[in-house]
């Protein structure tokens, strides 16, 4: 007998989600149904996140670093990118400050994708739909152009966390250390300007990464790799975020989730059978390295 030769088997959510039901001795029927599975799938999402490192969810970004255009500047970049759609990007120069004329939100222009995109720093607050915006040239003089929409954050508030950083210079790559928030407020002067070191993650619910010292060029690379959120569970047909190793996973913690509202007898035994899934799954979701183990000597004293 010949094997199927197929290896794209997936389940959409509608299905996860009858899966889910079938195991609460219940059956999916209704809107209602749908509704609060999806939501139960999300609070998952979430839970996941918080149970830790999701090999999936790592993505690289390369982020090109800004010399501030004043010494007082320091150098704090969203963990993503938040792009702003203007009328014209030609005069607004790269470091300096945009300042909305209705609103007074602030923003530092990081880059210029295109004619009519600047990508920026975190605002102070939001940009007034089809507001002036207002700049300083390199040469001092006032740039005025508008701001089609107040910009979306969901890429940047779709971080979770930075997990190695290095910047790049000339094609060569040196790493910087993580430091805490403490050893960062410790930090005589945040101003200094040089090769970044070291950074430091705020994790607010717009998350930033700021260096030290502040860069000393527009050209050196910041390239980190960041853990983002698991995409939300939405639409019946979509299929979920995961790898297919996950799915048994997936389907047991839903069917747990959905026992509380809906069967409350079964709670303990698909709770088990779901933490028994996630650990087997998180298990594989690991990679694999030698491990090298060095002796230390330094408590070691000849006499």
């Amino acid at each position: 007998m010949t094997t199927s030769g197929s290896v794209d088997f997936n389940l959409d959510m509608a299905e996860i989600t009858e899966e889910a039901f079938e195991r609460c001795g219940s059956e999916f029927r209704t809107g209602y149904d749908a509704r609060t599975a999806r939501r139960s799938l999300n609070l998952l999402f979430a839970e996941w996140a918080n149970r830790g490192l999701n090999l999936w969810t790592v993505e690289q970004v390369t982020q090109t670093l800004v010399q501030y255009s004043t010494s007082s500047s320091v150098a704090t970049y969203p963990i993503g990118t938040i792009t702003a759609t203007v009328g014209s990007s030609t005069d607004l120069v790269v470091g300096r400050t945009i300042t909305g004329s209705a609103s007074g939100t602030t923003a530092e222009v990081l880059s210029k994708p295109t004619s009519t995109t600047i990508t920026i720093t975190v605002p102070s607050g939001p940009f007034t739909a089809g507001e002036a915006i207002t700049s300083n040239a390199s040469d001092e003089s006032g740039v005025s152009t508008t701001i089609t929409t107040d910009p979306s954050l969901s890429d940047a508030q779709a971080a979770v966390d930075v997990l190695e950083a290095v910047v790049r210079r000339s094609g060569s790559d040196i790493g910087i250390s993580r430091i805490s928030r403490g050893d960062y407020l410790d930090t005589p002067d945040k101003t200094t300007q040089g090769r970044p070191s070291q950074f430091y993650v705020d994790r607010l619910v717009t998350p930033t990464i700021t260096l030290w010292p502040s860069p000393e060029n527009s050209t050196d690379q910041l390239i980190y790799y960041r853990v983002r959120r698991i995409e939300d569970a939405d639409a019946g047909v979509n299929t979920a975020d995961i790898p297919f190793r996950f799915l048994p996973c997936l389907t047991a913690g839903l069917s747990y989730y959905l026992s509380m509202k809906k069967a409350p007898q079964l709670v303990p035994t698909l709770k088990a059978i779901y933490e028994e899934e996630f650990q087997r799954a998180a298990s594989e979701d690991s990679e694999r390295t030698a491990l090298r183990l060095v002796p230390s000597f330094s408590s070691l004293s000849l006499s």
